[in-house]
C-alpha cells in the first residue's frame, strides 16, 4: 500500500467529513479500486484514527502520567521528558510528508496556519498543549515539532515542598510575601519551573481579590475563585488584528485589579507593568528569562531601553516597583527547585542590584546580606 493511496483514502474520508470506521476505510479503498483483508483494513483504520485525530501517534505520549514535553526533531525522532531529563520515545513518522500533515493540522486546531508563506507557529491547542512547529526549508532537517504539556493540576505550597522544589520554612516565606502584597518576579531558565512556582504563589492571593492575568500564551491557571485570564492576539494573515501584551495590561489597569500579573516579561510590556507597579497596583508578579537573580536588573533594563525609556528610567521604576526575585532552576535529574530569593537595591550610581535574601546550597538554604530587609517587609505588621 503506497503512500499516495494512503494519501487518496484520507482525502476520501476527509471530504466526507466522516469517522474513520472499518466500513468507510473499505468504501474509499473499494473507490480506489482495491479491496484488503480485514486485518489490513482494521490496522488502515487505526493509522487513519492516528493521522486525523488529536496528536495522532502522538497522543499517548500526552496522555502519559508525568510527562511534561514531547519533542520531535524530523520523522526519525521523537523525545519525551517525563520530568527527568529526555528520554528517546519508541515512536516514529513513517515519512515527513506525515509530521508535516500532523504539524499542519494541530496549527489548524489553534486557528493558525502553517505553511510555506508562514514556516512556524507558536500557539495554544485547545486542551491547553503549548505547539511550537517549524517546517522546511527553515526546519533544514525535517519538520520540528515541541509540545509542552501543561500541569494536569493545580499545585499548592505544601505540593511544591513535598517534590523538593522548596523546604516548609521557605515556603512559609513565600506564602507571607505573598499575604504581604511584595511584588515578585520569577525568574529562571526555559522549562526550570517559572510558571509552576508562579501559579502556586498565585493561589496564595487572599481569595477576596481579584487576579487579572496577561500571557502571549495562557499558562497560568492558579488555583483561585477569582481569576481574569487575557491572551493576547497575532495578526491574521492580512497582517492586521494584533493584540499585544502590552496593549492588555493597559486594558488590566482598567479591570480593578487586586493583582496585576503578566505571564511572561518579554517586551514593551514591561514599561506599563512597571508603570502600574509604581501607581499603587502592589503584589503584582510576572515571570522573566534570567541565568540568575543577578541578571534579572540587566534584563529588564534592556527590555525597557528597547521599549523606549532611558537606562537611568528603567532602573528607578524597577527599584520602586518590584521587592523580590524569586529564582527557580532545573537540576541535573530533573527537579525544579528554588535556587534562591533576592531583593532588589539601587546602588549609588541610581542602577539597580540585586541582593541575595537566601541561596540555596546543596539543598540546605543559606541566608544573604537581604535577609533581613525581606523579613522586614515581609512580616512588619
Amino acid at each position: 500500500m503506497t503512500t499516495a493511496l494512503i494519501d487518496r483514502v484520507r482525502s476520501r474520508l476527509l471530504a466526507a467529513e466522516g469517522e474513520a470506521t472499518p466500513g468507510r476505510v473499505a468504501a474509499a479503498l473499494r473507490d480506489e479500486g482495491l479491496v484488503l483483508g480485514d486485518d489490513a483494513v482494521l490496522d488502515l483504520v487505526v493509522r487513519m484514527r492516528q493521522d486525523m485525530v488529536g496528536a495522532g501517534r502522538l497522543e499517548p505520549l500526552l496522555r502519559e502520567p508525568g510527562v511534561t514535553d514531547v519533542l520531535v526533531n524530523g520523522c526519525g525522532e521523537v523525545w519525551v521528558d517525563r520530568g527527568a531529563g529526555l528520554a528517546r520515545a519508541h515512536v516514529r513518522f513513517e515519512s515527513e510528508a506525515d509530521l508535516r500533515r500532523l504539524a499542519q493540522r494541530l496549527a489548524a486546531a489553534a486557528g493558525r496556519r502553517l505553511d510555506d508563506a508562514s514556516p512556524h507557529v507558536d500557539a495554544r491547542l485547545p486542551d491547553g498543549v503549548r505547539l511550537h512547529a517549524v517546517i522546511p526549508p527553515v526546519a533544514v532537517d525535517g519538520t520540528l515539532l515541541s509540545l509542552r504539556i501543561p500541569p494536569r493540576r493545580a499545585f499548592s505550597l505544601d505540593d511544591l515542598v513535598d517534590r523538593g522544589t522548596i523546604d516548609e520554612p521557605r515556603a512559609e516565606l513565600l506564602r507571607g510575601m505573598v499575604h504581604a502584597r511584595l511584588s515578585l518576579l520569577v525568574s529562571g531558565g526555559t522549562g526550570s519551573g517559572k510558571t509552576t512556582v508562579l501559579a502556586t504563589l498565585l493561589g496564595e492571593v487572599p481569595v477576596d481579590e481579584r487576579i487579572v492575568i496577561v500571557e502571549d500564551s495562557t499558562e497560568l491557571a492558579p488555583q483561585h475563585p477569582h481569576v481574569v485570564r487575557m491572551q493576547a492576539r497575532t495578526a491574521n494573515v492580512e497582517g492586521s488584528g494584533q493584540i499585544t501584551s502590552r496593549d492588555l495590561v493597559r486594558q488590566a489597569l482598567r479591570m480593578r485589579p487586586d493583582r496585576l500579573v503578566v505571564g511572561e516579561v518579554r517586551g514593551a510590556e514591561v514599561v506599563d507593568l512597571l508603570a502600574a507597579m509604581n501607581t499603587g497596583h502592589e503584589g503584582g508578579a510576572g515571570t522573566v528569562h534570567a541565568n540568575s537573580p543577578g541578571d534579572v536588573p540587566a534584563r529588564l533594563e534592556a527590555l525597557g531601553v528597547m521599549a523606549g525609556l532611558d537606562r537611568i528610567a528603567v532602573h528607578a521604576l524597577v527599584s520602586a516597583g518590584i521587592d523580590a526575585v524569586v529564582h527557580v532552576r532545573r537540576e541535573h535529574d530533573g527537579r525544579r527547585v528554588v535556587d534562591g530569593i533576592h531583593v532588589l537595591a539601587r546602588e549609588p550610581g541610581g542602577l539597580v542590584a540585586t541582593q541575595a535574601a537566601l541561596t540555596r546550597v546543596h539543598d540546605q538554604f543559606v541566608e544573604g546580606p537581604g535577609m533581613e530587609r525581606l523579613r522586614e517587609r515581609t512580616f512588619q505588621g
